[in-house]
């Protein structure tokens, strides 16, 4: 069945429920608010230096997952996997991030995403905040002053002109957005479908007080970085009060991918500055929660509070090329207790906070050990407005709904999971044991300090028991060549299949990309003949 003619049914099956008011209806308005590079320990309550009284309050209303994870350590990748519930290599994006201006849109408007299976179903949609997805832009031809510099592609597009395949054509009803992140040129606002600003001038800016650093490219001469979060705060609260106060009575999506605390750190007036001992990313992670207040304070405002369900996650884990030398010396171990940080497939790479408050439905200041994923929005989302069955088959095809945990359940909900490095590596997870299929003991940008060493040599591959070894500091790869090539068989079928939930085989969108010594290794892993 073609997204198309699903549409056309779908919108028949639930459309009678429009004139319903949100009170009448049991479907929940839905909040997810992703933190850009974030580490499972930089919450106060995780042990985190910094403050973080509306994220501890959310851990404290509502349920904190422990084991969630994801689908890759960098950001494009694992923003695609969120809005479309499909592991991110089995798109055209076999490795690394969305980087030029003038990259080909990631999203494919014919491929059901999680927000327009909302929308079809009745809700209102927004997302506010970072992109990093591309967009279609207008070509234009390059100034002649323009040629031979390192731009990013940024003076080669028409920002007088609409674009196409963003928020609004993947079923956002209004979007408000910067197009990457604040490293990445263009440096101005975007709204629906066009810039708000044609760019006039090059920009950058440095990733903090330690280290220059910054990517120049097209910018608006007006636009500026620090009050990005303050909009995005302000949108978000405008957003819930409207809908609230609307007379459609229909829930809404909010999705709120956040800029920070990814570099450049660039905290607003009322936040730079407020921890001097440290350094202006320990502001950054400050304001960070602050708009998670905002959001949740403009939520009992309006009187939703009890029926809204808000989830903070992050897109992968912290940054290790931000220079933090007083936060280190004081402690500071933004990964918790586990190896590694983003880039990498370690621990610390992918497994994310995840925190969800849900009043009506999630019961205050539990805990789940349950493994889940950020591909799982979509399965879950669906399963929580009771359209579970209503996925087609060619959609979220590496979903699997959480919902059941979020009401306190203990089963696992994923046969296994599937991670992704920046380079484009893989691991594998079942249960208590992962194998990476590497041999570098750094990846990424390196290590973090004052984690212990890997024990055992790496020869191959790495395999490491998570109950008993969180730290990955016993490879297992000699003991248990059995575990191993059962791993490496649960990755093949994964990758011939097109899908890990059950359903019809699905196409890849070009063969998964494998190391060749690892097919070498490995042969199933390699492309059919």
């Amino acid at each position: 069945m073609t997204h198309l003619f699903f549409r056309f049914i779908f919108c028949l099956t639930v459309g009678f429920s429009a004139s319903l008011t949100q009170a009448e209806k049991s479907q929940p308005n839905i909040i997810l608010i992703l933190a850009d590079d974030m580490g499972v320990g930089e919450m106060s309550h995780a042990g985190g230096l910094v403050p973080t009284p509306a994220l501890d309050q959310m851990a404290k209303e509502g349920m904190s997952f422990t084991d969630a994870h994801t689908s890759s350590s960098v950001c494009t990748p694992t923003r695609y996997g969120i809005l479309t519930g499909r592991y991110n290599w089995r798109s055209r994006l076999k490795r690394g991030v969305l980087t030029n201006v003038d990259s080909a849109a990631l999203m494919d408007p014919e491929r059901l995403s999680v927000s327009q299976f909302l929308k079809e179903a009745g809700y209102d949609t927004a997302m506010f905040g970072k992109w990093h997805l591309g967009v279609d832009w207008v070509p234009a031809p390059e100034p002649e002053e323009k040629k031979g510099a390192k731009n990013f592609g940024s003076w080669k597009v028409d920002y007088t002109k609409p674009f196409r395949n963003g928020p609004i054509d993947m079923g956002f009803d209004e979007a408000h957005f910067i197009l990457s992140s604040l490293d990445m040129p263009p440096y101005l606002y975007l709204r629906g479908d066009r810039a708000v600003e044609v760019p006039t001038v090059d920009r950058g800016f440095p990733h903090n007080e330690y280290n220059d650093y910054q990517r120049v490219g097209a910018a608006s001469a007006t636009f500026e970085p620090s009050e990005c979060l303050a909009d995005w705060a302000e949108a978000s609260r405008n957003y819930i009060r409207e809908r609230a106060e609307g007379e459609s009575g229909d829930p809404f999506f909010l999705y709120l991918p956040l800029n920070s605390p990814h570099t450049p750190c660039v905290p607003g007036k009322a936040f730079k500055g407020k921890y001097p001992q440290y350094s202006w990313y320990a502001d950054f992670v400050a304001e960070t929660d602050w708009v998670v207040g905002e959001v949740l304070a403009q939520l009992a405002e309006s009187g939703v509070d009890e029926n809204t369900l808000v989830i903070f996650t992050a897109d992968n884990g912290f940054a290790p090329y931000v220079e933090i030398p007083k936060m280190f010396a004081d402690g500071y171990q933004p990964s918790g207790d586990f190896r590694g940080a983003k880039a990498t497939l370690f621990e610390g790479g992918h497994r994310v906070p995840f925190l969800v408050r849900w009043p009506a439905q999630v019961e205050a200041g539990t805990e789940s050990e349950v493994t889940i994923c950020t591909t799982d929005f979509f399965a879950t989302f669906a399963d929580v407005i009771g359209n579970l069955d209503a996925i087609p088959d060619e959609a979220a095809e590496d979903s699997f709904s959480f919902y059941p945990a979020m009401k306190g359940e203990a089963d696992e909900v994923r046969p296994f999971t599937v991670h992704h490095s920046i380079g484009g590596e893989f691991a594998i997870r079942e249960g208590p044991w992962k194998l990476l299929l590497t041999n570098k003991i750094k990846g990424g940008w390196g290590g973090m300090p004052g984690q212990e060493p890997i024990e055992t040599p790496v020869e191959n591959v790495q395999l490491y028991h998570l109950g008993d070894d969180p730290g990955e500091t016993k490879n297992l790869e000699t003991t248990h060549p059995e575990k191993i090539e059962e791993l490496v068989n649960l990755l093949a079928k994964a990758m011939a299949d097109g899908r890990t939930t059950p359903g019809e085989v699905q196409e890849n969108e070009g063969w998964p990309m494998v190391q060749k010594e690892m097919i070498q290794l490995f042969p199933q892993l390699g492309e059919p003949e």
